[in-house]
């Protein structure tokens, strides 16, 4: 079942409709925030962390596609593309930069809602099996019942190695320090040294070795790693 607490950030420069979709949607159940220039809107987004955004793509400064690219960057969350455009081009540029849906102004805010519902429906359902199981070429890692296949061969892995490496192919191409990989992955109660994320990551570079061709751990130097994909 969906949950009707969900968090939608509105990107829209035309305040009327942003107030007009904003009191729509909190009398279904939603938590709304809205934001009216392109620039402010990945900040807003960090701060807000919605489930959802309904991103217009007239916007001054900058537009709605550079806006969705930069939210692809760190986050899958659904983005519904909002605009009076309604050329075919357009839309195509949207669902190419990771668009969820697109609704053409002037739009029926009853319609709005049901695409809203039905984006977060597909969202939800797709994250639940990702909870469960992420799969890459030549990779499954399956955290129900702590199996790790790597070219369709079983591979033995401790239930830490295992734990850090669903973490990061979770969250491909972001980039997590050690301290907040000691964080999610040991948790708060782990009172051991950084250099154990090192380890670990060394010891699954040994076992993923010539698996991944579009996939890999990197090292981001400075900072800590990530699960590149590209």
């Amino acid at each position: 079942m969906m949950n009707t607490k969900s968090r939608i950030l509105i990107v829209d420069d035309d305040v009327n409709i942003c107030e007009l979709v904003r009191l729509y949607l909190e009398k279904e159940g939603y938590i709304v925030e809205t934001c009216n220039k392109g620039s402010e809107a990945i900040e807003k987004f960090k701060a807000f962390t919605p489930n959802l955004v309904i991103l217009d793509i007239m916007l001054p400064g900058i537009d709605g596609f550079e806006v969705l690219r930069l939210i692809r960057n760190i986050s899958n969350i659904p983005v519904i593309m909002l605009s009076a455009k309604g050329e075919t081009v357009d839309k195509v540029v949207g669902f190419r930069l990771g668009a969820d849906d697109y609704v053409v102004k002037p739009f029926d805010p009853k319609e709005l809602s049901v695409r809203v519902k039905a984006v977060l429906r597909r969202f939800e359902g797709v994250h639940s099996i990702a909870e469960e199981e992420v799969v890459y070429p030549g990779l499954v890692i399956n955290k129900t019942n702590y199996t790790v296949q790597i070219r369709g061969k079983e591979v033995d892995m401790p239930p830490k190695e295992l734990e850090l490496l669903y973490f990061l192919a979770s969250n491909p191409n972001k980039v997590f320090t050690r301290e907040q990989l000691l964080e999610h992955v040991w948790g708060f109660d782990f009172f051991g040294d950084s250099r154990t994320v090192d380890v670990h990551v060394k010891r699954l570079r040994e076992k993923l070795e010539g698996a991944g061709g579009s996939w890999g751990l990197k090292t981001v130097w400075g900072v800590g790693y990530k699960f590149e994909v590209k």
